[in-house]
């Protein structure tokens, strides 16, 4: 379900626009079939969607009065949607670590569950592979040479890889390549 946008605000409403549209959707077809988890983990995420969405505008309002204005910026970016998406898969994942350090595999399993009906709106995620080389030509254009300057290797990292690589990955391999 990932669109690839131009720049700009009607590329932005429309993704945004479409990616509900399908989310409502897709919601109301797993009501219809009895899929109870995956109208859930639907409904959880159309919410967190408008409460980004709300807390924008809230930022949004300090700055203007005007409601067209408004509502406008206060529209999430293509981006700004995947970050909230990768955001509530993360908490799927750390949840899943938590249930299965405290032997409760019936909740990881449903945690595991939800992690992939999410991913589902992710772009595909690169391959361990094709992180590791692109961590590689980082580190390689910033000069890096030690783990002092790891962070700023992760930062440029994650900034070029947004939504397609996990942060714990990128951190581990950054490591990795900065102790050889």
């Amino acid at each position: 379900m990932h669109f690839q946008s131009g720049v700009g605000d009607y590329a932005n409403f429309y993704y945004n626009f479409m990616l509900k549209q399908q989310l409502q959707k897709e919601m109301t077809e797993a009501l219809k079939a009895g899929n109870q988890l995956k109208r859930l983990v639907l409904g959880s995420l159309i919410t967190a969607v408008k409460n980004k969405e709300l807390a924008k505008r809230g930022q949004v309002g300090k700055t203007t009065n005007d409601t067209k204005e408004l509502e406008e910026k206060s529209r999430l970016t293509e981006q700004e949607v995947l970050e909230t998406i990768a955001s509530e898969v993360k908490k799927r994942k750390d949840s899943i670590d938590q249930f299965q350090k405290g032997g409760r595999n019936d909740l990881a399993e449903k945690e595991k569950a939800e992690a992939e009906i999410l991913s589902a709106y992710l772009p595909e995620q690169l391959s361990e592979e094709d992180v590791r080389h692109q961590i590689q030509v980082i580190i390689e254009e910033l000069g890096a040479t030690s783990q002092k300057e790891m962070g700023k290797v992760i930062g440029a990292a994650m900034g070029k890889l947004k939504g397609r690589a996990d942060g714990g990955l990128v951190s581990k391999i950054t490591k990795e390549i900065l102790s050889e």
